[in-house]
């Protein structure tokens, strides 16, 4: 094959490797608490240390690498998933497996930007919204493969292997990797930001930590006080570190660019309601539906089966018509998708409670995903295409780890009908809100060679002009 080609593959095999293991964890939480305990906590904390290293460092890895090369960067992601994979699956309690997710968290840091980085530096920006439409497609084929094989893994044989098949996936990469060769030499590289990077771990930490203990002991107690203080305030210490920084982790002139900053505005709000949906759903119906596992993945391939199957349509006519109609009417209709599951009730009734949702919930994001990724890596240098990357990512990974810590205080402890009816309604309107900041925001920008489709058209260099 040819190295567009290959640089393709490869990009969407490490990003199915990461969403893999999202779309499995899911299925598993209920059948994991039943054999480590530690109830509604300990599910939240085994989705949200992943992603709360996930978050906080994958910045740090997108500088990482643009400055190191990223080839390089993804190899060394993909040793280190492997490797805390095999430590998940092996996990004898609660806490041990707390820390093995938030390592593994630390290694996915390393691939999904660099994946993204190595589209948009081999193709140019005409062929981008297709190849992004393409790797959006088949990465998220990840969610319609996982919840098949974690639940029944689940049900059949064991909760830990839903880690441990990740090492297949990890191999194919690595093999693929190799007639890629190694980076080109950069003497000039910038320095890392680590003083930038401890502040964002500190901060969003202690504020996670705040919001997922608060449930069990109260927001006076000094366990709970105290790191929210210190993480709101490290969190404001990194912003201003970041606008004085020589060599900053988060670039903030980024955000110059019109579509990069509204962009990740929305992908704030979506990405929340995204992770929050599907992070209760799965729960629920488990727990108060009293589905098995395998059949509650099912239950949720709908969307999945729905974004594979469009969301590379979708994504050629982001790149055709722009991307601000799909960013405002998907989102909406996700929204939809989920106010048509507040039929659910005891018992649960699939067909005619759920699966309409579902469906609709499937449509709207197979609108919004790969116009959204296009419209933002669109406004950034492709020399930058790996912090960029990086940014939106963390962005997304940020707002679906709040939104989960956060559950407790939706559902008020408990996640029974009531507690779903009132995760659905805060979804839609994140979704609702994602869509109004993509109308008011987002502007139309048009491939090299073609006529202007606004104002704010691409300039000649293919960015956005601020």
């Amino acid at each position: 094959m040819d190295r567009r080609t290959r640089v393709l593959v490869i990009a969407i095999v490490v990003a199915f490797i990461a969403f893999l293991d999202g779309a499995v964890i899911n299925i598993a939480l209920p059948a994991i608490e039943a054999d480590l305990g530690g109830g509604l906590t300990l599910q939240q904390w085994a989705v949200d240390a992943y992603l709360l290293t996930l978050g906080s460092l994958i910045l740090l890895a997108g500088s990482l690498s643009d400055s190191f090369g990223r080839l390089r960067i993804l190899r060394i992601g993909l040793l280190g998933f492997g490797l805390t994979s095999i430590a998940c699956a092996i996990a004898l309690d609660g806490a041990v497996l707390v820390v093995a997710r938030a390592f593994q968290g630390a290694a996915g840091a390393l691939l999904v930007p660099s994946s993204l980085a190595l589209i948009i530096a081999n193709f140019p920006q005409a062929d981008q919204g297709r190849a992004i439409g393409r790797w959006t497609a088949w990465t998220t084929s990840a969610f319609l493969i996982g919840p098949i094989l974690g639940g029944a893994f689940v049900d059949l044989v064991s909760w830990r292997l839903v880690f441990a098949i990740n090492v297949l996936p990890i191999a194919v990469a690595l093999v693929m990797l190799h007639p890629l060769g190694r980076d080109e030499p950069q003497p000039d590289r910038a320095p890392v930001d680590w003083l930038g990077a401890a502040l964002g771990v500190v901060g969003l930490g202690g504020t996670v930590f705040a919001l997922i203990e608060q449930g069990r002991l109260g927001w006076a107690d000094p366990l709970v006080f105290v790191p929210a203080v210190v993480g709101v305030v490290s969190l404001v210490a990194f912003v201003l570190w970041e606008r004085r920084a020589p060599t900053p982790m988060l670039p903030l002139s980024l955000f110059r660019a019109r579509n990069f900053a509204a962009g990740n505005l929305a992908t704030w709000f979506i990405y929340a309601a995204f992770m929050l949906g599907l992070f209760a759903l799965p729960i629920f119906l488990q727990e108060v539906g009293g589905f098995p596992a395998t059949l509650a993945g099912l239950a949720t391939l709908p969307p999945t089966a729905m974004l594979v199957i469009l969301g590379s349509w979708f994504g050629t006519l982001g790149g055709r018509f722009g991307p601000r109609l799909f960013m405002t009417v998907g989102p909406m209709v996700v929204g939809v998708g989920y106010l048509l599951t507040l039929l659910v009730d005891v018992p649960v009734e699939y067909w005619w409670q759920v699966f309409p949702g579902m469906l609709v919930v499937g449509l709207g994001m197979a609108m919004t995903v790969a116009p959204l990724t296009a419209a933002i890596l669109g406004a950034v240098d492709p020399s930058r295409a790996g912090i960029g990357s990086a940014v939106n990512n963390a962005v997304a990974r940020i707002a679906g780890l709040v939104s989960v810590a956060s559950i407790g205080v939706i559902v008020a402890g408990e996640l029974d009908v009531a507690g779903y009816h009132r995760v659905a309604m805060v979804t839609a309107v994140l979704l609702l809100v994602g869509g109004v900041v993509s109308w008011i925001g987002i502007r139309n920008t048009s491939p090299p060679g073609q006529p202007s489709t606004s104002a704010d058209a691409a300039s000649p260099e293919g960015r956005p002009r601020s």
